[in-house]
């Protein structure tokens, strides 16, 4: 995780020429510091974010860092909407959505979610299998999985592989804490 670029890695990021950064830094829309004795810019990365953001520009690479991704397995329109009302984009967080299985497979594999709740209304089965699957991909092994289930959770479900458990109904700001403290604890464990 990068802290700090130059303005070819800017450049890079945003697609643009080298001397158009250095433009965006010398007119002050893009804020960071010079290296001392020497005419060399660096922009720190939470400058670049904020940069990007307010000008509606792709993140690129930097996204993965930026947003915590959370994918939503099963989960009937309420809740999605609960969901997206506590863990908001203005907040760093994005949610998507899968309505079975296969198109879980699909969504997990081009987002690359930090954390997936699964519903496990899916089926006891499906659900199972989608856990299962998605601990045994190498690029999923860190994700988080958590189960809402109608009954208590037991530990058949942390066998599945699922890191935590929600008994329905719950309430969904306490959810959406859980996600971001596990999603915090998980980023901060990694390389």
């Amino acid at each position: 995780m990068r802290k700090v670029f130059t303005t070819g890695q800017v450049a890079k990021i945003c697609k643009v020429a080298p001397r158009t950064v250095s433009k965006w830094f010398d007119s002050g829309r893009l804020r960071g510091y010079r290296i001392p004795g020497s005419q060399d810019r660096r922009i720190p990365r939470e400058h670049l974010v904020r940069f990007l953001k307010e000008h509606g520009m792709p993140l690129g690479e930097l996204e993965a860092e930026v947003y915590n991704k959370v994918l939503v397995i099963g989960a009937d329109s309420p809740l999605q909407a609960s969901l997206r009302d506590q863990l908001r984009e203005s907040d760093d967080f994005r949610i998507e959505t899968a309505a079975s299985g296969f198109e879980a497979g699909i969504r997990a594999e081009s987002f690359h979610p930090d954390c997936v709740i699964i519903d496990m209304a899916l089926g006891r089965i499906e659900a199972g299998q989608i856990a299962q699957n998605l601990k045994r991909n190498s690029d999923h092994a860190t994700t988080i999985l958590v189960a809402l289930t109608s009954e208590e959770p037991g530990e058949e479900l942390y066998g599945l592989g699922f890191n935590d458990a929600f008994k329905k109904p719950f309430d969904a700001a306490l959810l959406a804490e859980r996600i971001k403290r596990l999603v915090a604890t998980k980023k901060s464990e990694e390389p």
